[in-house]
C-alpha cells in the first residue's frame, strides 16, 4: 500500500531497505535544491568542503568580509544538523512516532518559505542573497543529519564525495584480480555488491535531482521547490498524525 510505504520511510523501526529508500529520495531533494540554489545565488550550499576552502582562500587574500560570510554559512549548516539532533533525541526520549518526521516537516516548511518568498526577494540583493544562502545551508545541514541519524551514519545525502569514494573502492574490489580462487579467505578480495548498488542508487538520484532542479528552476524560478516541499510534508505528516491521535486520545 502506498500509505504504508510512505509511513515506513520515517518510522522509528528502521531497516536497511527503508534507509536506502529514504536516503535515495532525500538525495534527489538535495540535488534539486543544490542545483536550484546555485541558479538563485550562484553558490552551492549542500556541502561544506568548498565553503571551508573558500574561507582559507579569502583569509589568505585578506578579504575578511568574505571570510565572515563563509563562517556564517558553515555555522548555519552546523546549526541545521544540531537542530535535527535535538529534535530526534527529544522525540526518542518521549518515544513518539515522528522523531524523524518532525525535522523533515521543518525542512519542508523552510523550503516552502524559500519557494514562496524567494521570488520576491530581488528588491535588495546584497541582503537577500546572503539570507537565502544561510537558509539553504541550514536546510541542507538539517536534512543530512536526518538521514545520518535514521541510518546510523551509513547513508548521507547532501554531498557525494563520500558516496563516490565508496563507489570507487567497491569498483576497485570488483575488478581486482585474485591470483587464486583457492587463496586464503582473509586475503580474497570481494566487492560488496549491495553496498555498490546502494551508493550508485544514491548518486543517481542526486544527479537526477540536480538535473530536474536546475531545469525546473530555470523554467519557473523559486516556486520549483514547492512540489518538493509538499512531498516532504506528505512523508512527514503520516507519523505526525499518529502522534496527534495518541495525544488526542490522552
Amino acid at each position: 500500500m502506498p500509505i504504508e510505504f510512505i509511513q515506513r520511510l520515517t518510522s522509528v523501526q528502521r531497516s536497511p531497505k527503508t534507509n536506502i529508500q529514504l536516503g535515495a529520495y532525500m538525495a534527489f531533494v538535495a540535488g534539486a535544491v543544490n542545483a536550484g540554489g546555485f541558479l538563485a545565488i550562484s553558490r552551492y550550499t549542500s556541502h561544506m568542503s568548498g565553503i571551508i576552502s573558500a574561507i582559507g582562500d579569502d583569509l589568505a587574500l585578506n578579504d575578511f568580509i568574505a571570510v565572515l560570510g563563509g563562517i556564517s554559512l558553515l555555522l548555519s549548516f552546523l546549526f541545521g544538523a544540531a537542530t535535527t539532533a535535538i529534535i530526534v533525541n527529544w522525540g526518542h526520549r518521549r518515544k513518539i512516532h515522528s522523531e524523524f518526521a518532525l525535522p523533515l516537516f521543518l525542512e519542508a516548511a523552510l523550503l516552502l518559505v524559500f519557494g514562496l518568498v524567494g521570488a520576491n526577494l530581488n528588491l535588495y540583493l546584497p541582503l537577500t542573497i546572503p539570507a537565502i544562502a544561510l537558509l539553504l545551508c541550514f536546510v541542507m545541514g538539517l536534512q543530512n543529519a536526518i538521514v545520518t541519524k535514521a541510518s546510523k551514519a551509513e547513508i548521507r545525502t547532501t554531498h557525494m564525495t563520500g558516496v563516490i569514494t565508496d563507489i570507487g573502492i567497491e569498483v576497485g574490489k570488483l575488478i581486482y584480480w585474485n591470483k587464486s580462487t583457492q587463496a586464503n579467505e582473509s586475503g580474497y578480495v570481494r566487492a560488496n555488491r549491495d553496498k555498490l548498488k546502494t551508493h550508485l542508487f544514491i548518486f543517481g538520484m542526486f544527479l537526477v535531482g540536480g538535473i530536474i532542479g536546475a531545469l525546473s528552476f530555470k523554467t519557473v524560478g523559486y516556486i520549483a521547490v514547492i512540489p518538493l516541499s509538499f512531498s516532504l510534508v506528505l512523508i512527514a505528516s503520516l507519523q505526525m498524525y499518529r502522534d496527534i491521535r495518541v495525544l488526542i486520545k490522552g
